[in-house]
């Protein structure tokens, strides 16, 4: 008895922790896109109509099953369906308010995120292409010339548990992705290979890089920032090493950023090229 009493105050003391709960988070990451912010919008809107329709309910059960219970002298219904108007009108209330809060409140809202979500008509200031190869990221800037390679850096001792792992555990590259900030950005998304899904939270976007296809999306950061994600399809046995990373910087660090891009192409191209 004394053990299973340590027991469970050393559970509740590990429950309670600080450290326990430091990285728990209970909303989405701070969102930094249009696209985002919808979506945000959309799930807070869900969850704070459908809790107050819960608690409503459960309210209006535990008062029927006090206030109708069998010793206040109460006997159970004998009818099966509604029969009166009243009935009928209880029966259908919920019905039509279900329809209404399916195709009004939540329908108009999440439709205008899904046409926000798949604009690629209108003019795109930048235009990134990513492909996806088993495991790592390719990026490319064709109206620039630029591309590279995005893979992960955790250290191999960290996987295998011979070292501590580092804060951004898997979630670290030699080549993050650059993007200016405030600049409408079109996604073009591809696969060497398999099924992969190029995914960042923070923007709110999540796209299949499927072999054969040409797949688009678009996203404005409106915020600078690092942000990160994750290959979000099975494509392997390092599905779980295919991390993104995306520093969004001003305009002007996006342009010298670029250029030194450009001037390692050139300079690789030439030593490719020079004669032997």
């Amino acid at each position: 008895m004394q053990g299973l009493k340590k027991w469970v105050l050393g559970a509740i003391a590990a429950v309670g922790s600080a450290a326990v709960w430091a990285g728990f988070q209970w909303n989405f990451p701070t969102p930094v896109t249009p696209i985002a912010h919808e979506t945000l919008h959309v799930h807070n809107l869900f969850m704070a109509i459908a809790l107050t329709l819960f608690f409503g309910v459960l309210a209006l059960m535990l008062y029927s099953f006090w206030m109708h219970r069998k010793s206040r002298g109460y006997k159970a219904a004998t009818f099966t369906g509604p029969k009166s108007g009243k009935q009928w009108f209880f029966v259908l209330l919920p019905f039509v308010g279900l329809l209404i809060l399916d195709y009004g409140v939540f329908g108009i809202p999440a439709y205008h995120a899904v046409l926000m979500y798949e604009d690629t008509k209108t003019d795109a200031e930048l235009v990134v292409k990513v492909t996806g190869s088993q495991w790592l990221w390719q990026y490319e800037f064709p109206a620039e010339g630029v591309q590279f390679y995005s893979r992960l850096t955790t250290p191999r001792e960290q996987i295998l548990n011979e070292q501590p792992k580092g804060e951004n555990y898997l979630l670290e590259v030699d080549n993050p992705l650059v993007l200016p900030v405030g600049k409408k950005v079109r996604f073009i998304t591809t696969s060497n290979d398999v099924i992969h899904s190029w995914w960042v939270p923070a923007f709110g976007v999540k796209r299949d890089a499927v072999p054969g296809f040409l797949r688009e999306f678009w996203a404005k950061i409106d915020t600078v920032g690092t942000y990160r994600g994750q290959c979000s399809e099975l494509c392997g046995k390092e599905h779980g090493y295919m991390p993104i990373v995306v520093n969004v910087v001003p305009q002007a660090e996006f342009d010298a950023w670029l250029k030194s891009k450009k001037t390692v192409a050139v300079v690789a191209s030439t030593t490719i090229s020079a004669p032997r």
